[in-house]
């Protein structure tokens, strides 16, 4: 029964993922990505995480989401186009992400220290979350606040608009 569940909910977070990426429409988007972080909150209840499964649908799915939908709304940008107009540099983007992806892969793959994850502590709790979470996933966790700053920075330069030059 769970893993029918699994997958259920698995489909139901990529599906909606792909929505974020190829919806035409940006509240549209931003209403998938709260369905694809609900789905994730319900895998996390699969694998007994429940403090997980409630910090992701109280942080993600409700703070995030709703933030990203106020913004687009405050925008008046309803289309997609509008707000991205085309561009000749999108095989740039590409090629820098496959290669960055290359990157990574390689690193991970060829260090063995990488694969061998701590075990987790039998209780569970937040205090063995945030010891694994400050000790052993420190440089991650740290990355991860960096590049969502560099998100948000990029996000407001977006919201902002680019100001012609005459």
């Amino acid at each position: 029964m769970a893993t029918v569940v699994f997958f259920i909910f698995a489909i139901i977070a990529v599906s909606a993922a792909w929505g974020v990426v190829t919806s035409k429409n940006i509240v549209h988007s931003a209403l998938f990505l709260a369905l694809s972080f609900l789905g994730v909150a319900v895998l996390y209840v699969l694998l007994n995480a429940e403090f997980l499964a409630a910090a992701q649908i109280l942080v993600y799915a409700g703070a995030v989401s709703i933030l990203v939908i106020f913004a687009v709304m405050l925008t008046l940008r309803g289309d997609v186009a509008v707000s991205n107009p085309n561009t000749s540099k999108w095989t740039w983007g590409v090629c820098v992400a496959g290669l960055l992806f290359a990157l990574i892969a390689l690193v991970i793959l060829t260090n063995e220290s990488w694969r061998i994850l701590p075990l987790a502590p039998a209780a569970g709790g937040t205090i063995d979350l945030s010891a694994l979470l400050f000790q052993w996933y420190m440089v991650p966790f740290e990355a991860a606040a960096f590049l969502l700053t560099i998100a948000l920075i990029g996000a407001v330069i977006l919201a902002k608009g680019v100001e012609e030059h005459k």
